[in-house]
């Protein structure tokens, strides 16, 4: 009998452990595959609306025409008596002086190098990217900026396309599974039981945390909202493309929204970062910054949204930083990314925003 004492408490032991892993691993809706699943109908409502507004701007440019080539028409010609012609604007096309701002910005909280490192560029018939390398108080930052024709292009991806708990993999491995030509980690949705995760227009999990929620929309505009004042599906119903649960956000309305001392529950005030933003002409900013290392100290949340404000973003969100930062450009990782123990290597995610 005492022989079989111990072997009965270890059988015991190996049950509850099991039945622990188990259920830990299929905490979220027992995990399944998302295949290609996409919400993309909301697109065609956008279209309709720009069709729309296209229809009505060319009925008021027609009256407006009628109306100058009766009256005023002489005091529209140029001096050498040709008529004069404003071209219409590409969307996210960046004012005359863009590259040079970003280059020689320099706030009170800042230091920020004069010195910007081109990364690369990539350009297709829907997308342009331009990736630069910034030295922001002693700290490399990578910033993309995206302009995309259609928020479509903005997708994000899971882990071994499989949306569930403790399904994890590098920020390379998923965005090489999917083609991507730029890509960052996302909120790591699966470190949490809680907080909206809306992806591809599809809602997974529809249980609200505390954390304000990043929302991308189908007509290209990105907002931070506080999920109590709304539900996910509600968020997908207005046209919410991609949802992420993490934050804090950076800047709301063009204005910093977060103090120079606040942080994520515990994290250190100097970190590697990873955040979205978008800048009011219509580019997308994915952005980067490496930490915990001899040649970048890290950033906190404030000096980040400083950064971005300097970016011209009038939008921001912060996601899952620390070890989790990655950017992957070109099919390289172009940061340091630091995971246990200050070690340079990927740590593995849940998730992934990304361009193909």
């Amino acid at each position: 009998m005492k022989n079989k004492k111990p072997t009965i408490l270890f059988t015991t032991a190996l049950l509850i452990f099991t039945v622990y892993v188990s259920l830990d691993t299929f905490v979220i809706s027992s995990a399944y595959q998302t295949g290609t699943t996409a919400n993309t109908a909301m697109f065609d409502d956008v279209q309709a609306k720009e069709n729309t507004k296209d229809s009505d701007s060319d009925e008021t440019t027609e009256t407006e025409d009628e109306t100058t080539d009766s009256s005023e028409s002489g005091h529209h010609h140029s001096h050498d008596g040709s008529f004069s012609k404003k071209g219409k604007g590409g969307r996210g096309g960046n004012n005359a002086s863009g590259s040079s701002k970003s280059a020689s910005v320099n706030t009170t909280e800042l230091e920020v190098s004069d010195e910007v490192t081109d990364i690369g560029e990539y350009s297709d018939e829907n997308v342009t990217i331009e990736v630069k390398e910034y030295t922001v108080n002693e700290t490399k930052v990578y910033v993309a900026d995206v302009a995309a024709d259609s928020t479509e292009y903005i997708k994000t991806a899971f882990a071994e396309d499989t949306y569930g708990k403790n399904v994890t993999d590098t920020t390379s491995n998923i965005a090489k599974d999917n083609d991507a030509v730029l890509a960052i980690n996302g909120d790591y949705y699966g470190a949490r039981e809680s907080g909206y995760v809306i992806r591809n227009g599809v809602v997974y999990r529809d249980e609200a945390g505390d954390e304000d929620v990043l929302c991308i929309y189908a007509d290209g505009s990105m907002k931070v909202v506080d999920p109590s004042t709304v539900s996910a599906d509600e968020l997908v119903e207005s046209g919410v493309w991609q949802a992420f649960s993490f934050g804090p956000g950076l800047i709301e309305d063009g204005e910093i929204s977060v103090t120079e001392d606040q942080e994520v529950g515990k994290a250190m005030a100097s970190n590697p970062r990873t955040a979205m933003g978008v800048t009011e002409d219509g580019h997308y900013l994915f952005v980067v910054a490496d930490g915990r290392t001899e040649e970048s100290e890290g950033l906190s949340l404030y000096e980040l949204a400083d950064f971005m404000k300097s970016l011209g973003a009038t939008c921001a969100y912060n996601l899952d930083g620390g070890g989790s930062s990655t950017m992957y450009f070109n099919g390289e990782v172009i940061n340091t990314p630091t995971s246990t123990g200050n070690s340079s290597k990927e740590r593995s995610v849940s998730d992934i925003v990304y361009i193909s």
